[in-house]
This record gives C-alpha cells, structure tokens and sequence, in this order.
C-alpha cells in the first residue's frame, strides 16, 4: 500500500554506508519508521530532508507485517531553514523531538500534537532568538496533548510569598503536597508553571528564573513523565542542549 501522508522528522540514525532509518510522526499514521536507501549520498533526493523538525510531505510503501517502511518520496510542506542552519534553534528542536519520540507510540495518530507541534517548529524557525525557558513550556503542552497534562487547583494562591508543589501522582498544582511524590517548587518556578498552564501568553516568558531553577523545573516534569510514561528514558541529546542553550 502507498500512503501519502504529513510527516514531522523526529530522528535520524544511520543504517548502512549510504542509508539512513529515519523516525517519522505522521498526521494520518502516527509515528512511522522509515528507511531512506542511499539518503547519505550527495545527490540523494533524501539529502536535505531528512533533519530533525523539519515538516514534510511524505510518500512510503507500507506493509503491516514490517516494522520498517520504505520511503518513496518527500517534499516540503513548511520549510524551514533556520532549524537546520541556527545551533540554538537546531538544539531546542532536536531535544523536542526526542521527547515527542519518547512519549508516542507506533502508529498512534494524534492530530492535535502534530498540529501543535507544526505551529510551535514554525514560531521558533521565525524567531530571532531561542531560550532555554521555552523547553518547559513545550513540555507541558506535550504532555496535555498526549492527555497526562498537569491541572492547576481553583484555589491555588501565588501572592509572594508562595509556596507551591507539582504533585507527580495527581498531576496537580496546588499550594500543599498531595501525596509521597510532590515536588516543592520555588516561588519562581510556580509563577512560571502556572502562566503556562493557565495559557498566560503574556506573562510565560517574562518570568526570571535562575538556571538553576530552570533546570530543576525541566527535570521535575521530566520526573512526571518518567511517571506517567514508562518508556521515557533521559535524552541523550540534553548535553547538547545544555551546552548550547545554557544562557
């Protein structure tokens, strides 16, 4: 069967001297694996394709009884070059495509994530800089699209001084720890949670968390899909993000 379908490039890794097998997350059939015979080579129609983020339309042979599809053709269906040419876009971009990754399975159409996923590649193509601060933002809305999303409580207060707790078992926000895994966040850090899940548009990025904070908040919802979703292992592409986005 040949199906013509969106596609988002989530990772590439290298199957033979001149091939590649690349992770395709699919509008109409989810998450899909691909091989590109002869990707690697110059001239390939593959070539410039084949980079992680960049959203595609995409033509493969598929076949249920193989875990592998083979590709056919690609084009591009937003093209976007800064993610393949800007080191701090193509940083923040790989590690979200990691976790997107991770956290969906063979085949699992989700159209609300893809579409969210093409608006947030586009908006960070088009920007003139990237922050470290926007990852806790994409994790978030990740997770809400694959229906684990954190719920903030009615009668949560943030007037300084607050104190605030990611509760992991419940998946709430809320001012006292509910259970054995609540997480203390600093004051920062739940002013900073709340606007993003209360779609505070305004206010997500103008919040001045340390680095410290920052990276303690990314490993605590990292903590909470780790729970949710079993499968999810530590990116092995945060060295090169932190490296890179630690400013």
């Amino acid at each position: 069967m040949i199906i013509k379908t969106d596609a988002i490039v989530l990772r590439t890794i290298d199957y033979s001297e001149s091939s590649l097998i690349a992770s395709l997350f699919t509008r109409n059939n989810g998450l899909v694996s691909v091989i590109a015979k002869g990707a690697k080579r110059p001239k390939s129609k593959f070539a410039s394709f084949l980079v992680p983020g960049q959203v595609l339309e995409s033509v493969f042979y598929y076949k249920s009884t193989r875990s592998i599809q083979t590709l056919s053709d690609v084009s591009f269906l937003v093209k976007l070059d800064a993610l393949r040419h800007d080191v701090e876009k193509m940083a923040i971009t790989v590690t979200t495509m990691e976790l997107v990754n991770q956290v969906i399975h063979e085949n699992e159409v989700n159209e609300s994530l893809f579409d969210f996923l093409v608006k947030l590649l586009e908006w960070i193509n088009g920007r003139p800089d990237v922050s470290r601060k926007y990852f806790p933002y994409i994790q978030t809305r990740i997770i809400h699209y694959i229906g684990i999303g954190l719920q903030v409580n009615e009668q949560i207060e943030t007037k300084l001084p607050a104190r605030g707790y990611m509760n992991i078992e419940s998946g709430t926000l809320t001012n006292t720890a509910e259970g054995a895994h609540s997480l203390l966040l600093s004051e920062g850090q739940l002013i900073f949670l709340k606007a993003i899940l209360l779609k505070n548009k305004s206010s997500i990025f103008e919040n001045n968390l340390s680095k410290s904070e920052l990276s303690e908040l990314i490993e605590y919802l990292d903590r909470y899909i780790r729970y949710h979703v079993g499968s999810v292992k530590p990116r092995s592409s945060d060295s090169i993000f932190d490296q890179i986005l630690n400013h």
